[in-house]
């Protein structure tokens, strides 16, 4: 669900100077750079975070609280994506860049941050390390895209890197997400019960595990989705050295 985030709608996000039928204005692509600039380098932040904590300790467990404010800062920050897409300045879906983006941001705050039991879990490093190299390369891809001088490595890396990451982060959220199941059962987090004035009941728990399950017909298809876009952007260039 959230690793997968950076699929079929920030594949499109990306694609955006690629699209220069139709592209923004100077106003809005000023902006969209500045945007992605600071993005990059709110991940690059984290990046070298973890590997300062890692050097310090010697050890990667615990690592999420060195880059937890960060983590939280700029992930939330990708919600305004949902709104370049709502207001026209980026071609993509509102309606699937919202879930993808949401989803991140649900696993950050709703579990991550809520269930502090899961905090020191290896998976959420797992997650995060995904996310992190992901989020440079993506962004980074964005701003050059933008710049109309998209450096081939760049291009490789986002349709590449992939490969690994989409796989690596999948586990990870997942693993966290069971990892917090026995707490939120415990203490009722986020669950309404009945009776109460407004005849409403919620279980948070039965939520996570229709959330987990979610992943089973999404990420299969995100993932293909882009292994298609890889073959498009890089095929007749890998052909090409074939032929060579």
């Amino acid at each position: 669900m959230s690793a997968a985030t950076a699929g079929t709608s920030k594949a499109a996000h990306g694609d955006v100077a690629a699209k220069k039928k139709k592209g923004p204005g100077a106003l809005a692509t000023a902006y969209l750079v500045i945007y992605n600039v600071v993005m990059t380098a709110g991940w690059l932040v984290i990046a070298v975070g973890l590997v300062r904590a890692y050097l310090a300790r010697g050890s990667y467990h615990g690592l999420y609280y060195s880059i937890e404010k960060p983590l939280k800062f700029f992930q939330t920050g990708a919600v305004l994506e949902i709104v370049h897409c709502a207001v026209g300045i980026v071609p993509s879906s509102v309606v699937l860049t919202g879930f993808q983006v949401l989803s991140r941001v649900f696993l950050t705050w709703a579990v991550t941050h809520s269930v502090r039991e899961v905090q020191s879990e290896d998976s959420v490093l797992l997650f995060v390390a995904a996310w992190t190299v992901t989020e440079i390369i993506r962004y980074s891809f964005y701003t050059f895209s933008l710049l109309n001088h998209l450096p081939y490595l760049i291009k490789w890396a986002r349709y590449t890197f992939f490969l690994a990451l989409y796989p690596m982060g999948v586990s990870g959220e997942l693993l966290t997400i069971y990892a917090a199941l026995p707490y939120v059962q415990k203490t009722g987090l986020y669950s309404v019960t009945l009776p109460n004035k407004y005849n409403f009941s919620f279980d948070y728990h039965g939520f996570l595990i229709l959330a987990m399950v979610s992943y089973i017909p999404l990420f299969p298809q995100l993932y293909f989705h882009m292994i298609r876009q890889r073959k498009k952007v890089l095929g007749h260039v890998e052909d090409y050295c074939k032929v060579e």
